[in-house]
C-alpha cells in the first residue's frame, strides 16, 4: 500500500516523532528539576552551616564581654586573649568567603615575587598555630637544607598552607600528629601536609576540593571552602594540589606542587612594626559607623595621638580645614559624599600640607585598591583593621 513503510504510515511516524520529543523534554525537565532540588538542598545546608560557624566565634565573644565586666585582672587577660582568637576566626571565615567569590569572578590578581618557601611555611604555621595548640596536636616541620625559590604571592601561598594545616587539625582527633614536609623534586617544589586523622573514603576523594564539601565525621566543622580556595589559589600559581588517603581512620596526605624559579630568592625578611609612632599625631577618623569610628579613636587616643572624629564627608572637610590633621583614616562607603570624593577634595587643597590619607574600608578587592590610589589615598586597609598595621602606618606618616 502506498505511503506505508514497515506497517506504519506517515501520520503514525509523525505521532511517534512527537511522542519521542515530548518524552525527551520530560526527561530533560526531570533532570533539571533534580538539579534544582540538589542545588536548593546544598544552598539550605550551606546557610545552616554558615549560621553555625558564625555563632561559634560570636558566642564566646558575647560571653567574653560579660566576663570583662566582673573578672579580676588575670581572668580578664585570659578572656581578652580568647576574644582575640575568636575574632581572628571570624575574620578568616569572612575573608575565605570573599576570596572564593573573587577567584570565581576572576577578580584576584597575584602580587608575585621571588621568595623562599621557608618564609611561606613560617607564616602559615603562625596562622594555624592557635587551632593546632587548641587541639593539642604535635606539628613536625621538615625543610630542605637550602632555599627552594619560587615566584609567587607570599600572602596567598601562606593562605594555601594555612588552610591545609587547619583542615588537618580539624579532621584529626586531639593529640594527633601532623607533618609539613617541603622538598624539591627536579624543577618542582613539593609541599606535603600529612596527618593521622579520620582519613577519607575512596568515594569522597574526588570531591574533597568541591565547594561546600565536608568529610563526614564527628570532628567536622567549617564551611567546606578552605580546600576549594587552596586548589584555586595553587592553580593561579601554575601548580596543583591533590589529596590521598588509604581510607577512613588511616589519615590523609595533601600534596602541593609548584614550579621552581631560577635564581636565588630575595631575602624580604620580616620587619616588625615599631611599638609606637615617632611622635603624637593629629588624626582625623571619618566613618558613618559611629561605633567603629569611636573605637578607632579610643585606641589611637590611648596611643597618645590627638584624635578627632567625623561621621560624614562634609563634617570631615570642615574639621580638616580647622585642625590640619597629619593623618586621615577615611571610610569609603559613606552616604552623601563618599570617601573617594573627600580624598580628592583634601588632595586638591594646597593651602596646608596634605595629610597622609588611609582608606579604612570593608572593600578589599584589587579594583577597590586601584580606585583608592586613583583618588589619592596613600594606603588602603581592609576592616577589621589590625592594630599593629595601624601603628606601622602612623610611623610611616611620621616619617613622611
Amino acid at each position: 500500500v502506498s505511503g506505508r513503510v514497515g506497517g506504519a504510515d506517515e501520520s503514525d511516524e509523525a505521532v511517534l516523532v512527537q511522542l519521542a520529543h515530548v518524552a525527551s523534554v520530560a526527561i530533560e525537565n526531570a533532570r533539571l528539576t533534580d538539579q534544582l532540588r540538589e542545588h536548593d538542598r546544598r544552598k539550605d545546608e550551606f546557610l545552616a552551616i554558615l549560621a553555625h560557624e558564625l555563632r561559634n566565634p560570636l558566642a564566646p565573644l558575647r560571653t567574653g564581654l560579660s566576663i570583662l565586666d566582673i573578672a579580676d585582672a588575670p581572668r580578664a587577660a585570659r578572656t581578652r586573649a580568647m576574644m582575640g582568637r575568636q575574632l581572628g576566626n571570624l575574620v578568616r571565615l569572612v575573608d575565605d568567603l570573599l576570596d572564593v567569590s573573587r577567584i570565581t569572578l576572576g577578580k584576584v590578581s597575584l602580587r608575585a615575587e621571588r621568595l623562599d618557601l621557608a618564609r611561606v611555611v613560617e607564616d602559615a604555621v603562625d596562622t594555624a598555630r592557635p587551632l593546632l595548640e587548641a587541639r593539642q596536636h604535635r606539628l613536625e616541620v621538615a625543610l630542605p637544607n637550602g632555599p627552594v625559590a619560587i615566584d609567587g604571592d607570599p600572602t596567598r601561598l601562606s593562605q594555601v598552607l594555612a588552610n591545609l594545616l587547619s583542615n588537618a587539625a580539624k579532621y584529626t582527633p586531639e593529640r594527633g600528629r601532623i607533618a609539613l614536609v617541603v622538598a624539591q623534586e627536579g624543577a618542582t617544589a613539593v609541599i606535603r601536609v600529612v596527618d593521622d586523622g579520620v582519613g577519607i573514603a575512596p568515594a569522597m576523594l574526588p570531591r574533597v576540593f568541591d565547594l561546600f564539601t565536608q568529610v563526614a565525621g564527628e570532628t567536622q566543622s567549617g564551611l567546606g571552602i578552605g580546600l576549594t580556595l587552596a586548589r584555586r589559589l595553587v592553580a593561579l600559581h601554575g601548580g596543583t594540589v591533590e589529596a590521598e588517603s588509604p581510607g577512613p581512620g588511616q589519615g590523609s596526605t595533601f600534596t602541593v606542587r609548584l614550579p621552581v624559579a631560577g635564581g636565588e630568592p630575595r631575602d624580604a625578611g620580616h620587619v616588625d612594626p615599631p611599638e609606637r609612632a615617632g611622635g603624637p599625631l593629629r588624626v582625623l577618623v571619618v566613618d558613618d559607623n559611629v561605633d567603629a569610628a569611636e573605637a578607632i579613636a579610643l585606641m589611637l587616643g590611648l596611643e597618645g595621638h590627638a584624635v578627632r572624629v567625623a561621621h560624614d564627608g562634609r563634617s570631615a572637610l570642615a574639621l580638616a580645614a580647622e585642625e590640619a590633621p597629619d593623618v586621615v583614616l577615611l571610610d569609603i562607603g559613606m552616604p552623601g559624599m563618599n570617601g573617594y570624593e573627600v580624598a580628592r577634595e583634601l588632595r586638591d587643597r594646597a593651602a596646608r600640607p596634605r595629610p597622609f590619607l588611609v582608606a579604612l574600608t570593608g572593600w578589599g578587592a584589587d579594583s577597590d585598591r586601584s580606585r583608592s590610589r586613583d583618588a589619592g589615598f596613600d594606603e588602603h586597609l581592609v576592616k577589621p583593621v589590625d592594630v599593629h598595621d595601624l601603628v606601622a602606618l602612623l610611623a610611616r606618616a611620621t616619617a613622611t
